[in-house]
C-alpha cells in the first residue's frame, strides 16, 4: 500500500495544521500516512480526531529544521530531524512520497543529497501551479536555482511539460519562456540562448511570454530561473493579499457596499477559492529521484490535505518515470541538433 511521509514539524503552524490536514487527506484518500516528528506533540494533536490507527502511524524524531537555518548544514548535522527522516523513508522505500511545509532550501538539499537527481538532470526545480483565467498553469523554477545556465532552463521546460501533461492533464501543454517582451530580440543572454535551444525540442513551444501573460491562461508552462520565478510568485501572493484586503475595506465602508456584497457573495467566494494557495497544496520538486511536495510555510490544514493529494496523484501518475524517459530522449535530441549545427 502506498504511504506518504509528512513532515509534522515543518511550517509556521506545525504540528497542529499538519496533523489536521494529514488526517483529512488519509480519510479522503484512504491511504496510510506516516507523521514524522515529536511523538508527544503529534499524539496530542491526533487525540482531537477519530483516527484509524491502521492509516496513521508516527515516526518519532528528536530534531527539527527551522526556516532560517543553512540548508546544507541542517541536513548534514541534524540527522534525526523530521525533514531528513522523511527523505530517508522515501529512499528506503517505506514511503512513496513526502510532504513538507518546512525549509524549502533544506528540502532541495535533502532531495539532492539523499534521493539524488534523475539521470541527466543538472538542477532540480520547484514547480508551482498558479491560477489563470482558464486552467491552472505551472511556473518553474520558483526559488530552487537563483543562478541558471541555458541548459538548466531547457530542462525546466521539459520537466514542466511532463508535469502539465501527467498531473494537470493538458494533452499538449503550451510552453513559454518568461522574458521582458515577446519579440525575438528581447530578453538577456540567458533567455536568448535558452530560446534557441528549446526551439529544437519537440515541445509545443510558443516562445517568449511576459509576466502579464501568465494569468490570462494562454500558456500552460512558464519557464524562468529561480530568482525571477520567486519574485513573480511572491509578487503574485502579495497582490492577492492586497486586493483581498482592499476589497474587504471597501465592502465594510458603507451600508450600500455591504448590500452589494451580499448580492455578489457567491462570485467573491469563487474568486477567493481560485486564488487561494491552499487549493493547490504543494509544489513538486521536479528532477530528484523521488517525490517531494513542498508546501507554503504558512500552510493551513486545507493546504496540507491538498499537498498530500498532489503527492498521491504524482506517484500514481508515475511522473518520475516519464521524466526519466523524456529527459533522456530530449537531451539526446538536443545534443544531435547542436552537433549538426556546429558541423554546418
Amino acid at each position: 500500500m502506498m504511504k506518504i511521509a509528512v513532515d509534522a514539524m515543518g511550517g509556521d503552524n506545525a504540528p497542529a495544521s499538519v496533523v489536521e490536514g494529514s488526517v483529512a487527506a488519509s480519510s479522503t484518500l484512504g491511504i496510510p500516512i506516516i507523521l514524522v516528528g515529536d511523538r508527544v506533540k503529534i499524539e496530542s494533536e491526533l487525540k482531537k480526531y477519530p483516527v484509524d490507527s491502521r492509516n496513521i502511524s508516527i515516526r518519532h524524531t528528536t530534531e527539527e529544521v527551522s526556516m532560517d537555518e543553512s540548508p546544507i548544514k541542517a541536513i548534514r548535522s541534524k540527522r534525526d530531524s523530521s525533514l531528513r527522516v522523511c527523505f530517508e523513508l522515501v529512499r528506503a522505500g517505506e514511503a512513496s512520497a513526502l510532504v513538507t511545509a518546512g525549509n524549502s532550501g533544506a528540502a532541495m538539499a535533502a532531495g539532492i543529497l539523499l534521493l539524488k537527481k534523475i539521470k541527466g538532470v543538472e538542477r532540480p526545480a520547484i514547480a508551482v501551479a498558479v491560477p489563470t483565467k482558464k486552467a491552472p498553469a505551472v511556473l518553474l523554477d520558483v526559488g530552487g536555482n537563483v543562478d541558471c545556465k541555458p541548459m538548466h532552463l531547457v530542462q525546466f521546460a521539459i520537466m514542466g511539460d511532463v508535469y502539465a501533461r501527467y498531473v494537470l492533464k493538458e494533452q499538449r501543454p503550451r510552453v513559454g519562456l518568461l522574458s521582458n517582451g515577446e519579440e525575438e530580440g528581447k530578453g538577456n543572454e540567458l533567455t536568448r540562448e535558452t530560446h534557441a535551444c528549446i526551439k529544437k525540442l519537440p515541445l509545443n513551444y510558443i516562445g517568449y511570454v511576459e509576466g502579464r501573460d501568465i494569468y490570462r491562461g494562454d500558456v500552460d508552462v512558464v519557464v524562468a530561473d529561480g530568482f525571477v520565478g520567486n519574485v513573480v510568485l511572491k509578487l503574485s501572493e502579495g497582490l492577492v493579499e492586497a486586493v483581498t484586503s482592499m476589497l474587504r475595506e471597501e465592502i465594510t465602508s458603507s451600508l450600500l457596499s455591504k448590500v452589494g456584497y451580499m448580492l455578489a457573495r457567491g462570485a467573491f467566494k469563487r474568486f477567493k477559492k481560485k486564488v487561494d494557495y491552499a487549493e493547490y497544496g504543494g509544489a513538486p520538486l521536479l528532477g530528484i529521484d523521488g517525490i517531494c511536495m513542498i508546501s507554503h510555510g504558512r500552510s493551513n490544514p486545507k493546504a496540507i490535505k491538498n499537498a498530500v493529494t498532489r503527492a498521491y496523484e504524482y506517484s500514481v501518475g508515475k511522473v518520475n518515470v516519464h521524466l526519466r524517459e523524456e529527459i533522456a530522449a530530449d537531451s539526446e535530441l538536443l545534443r544531435k541538433a547542436t552537433r549538426a549545427e556546429k558541423a554546418v
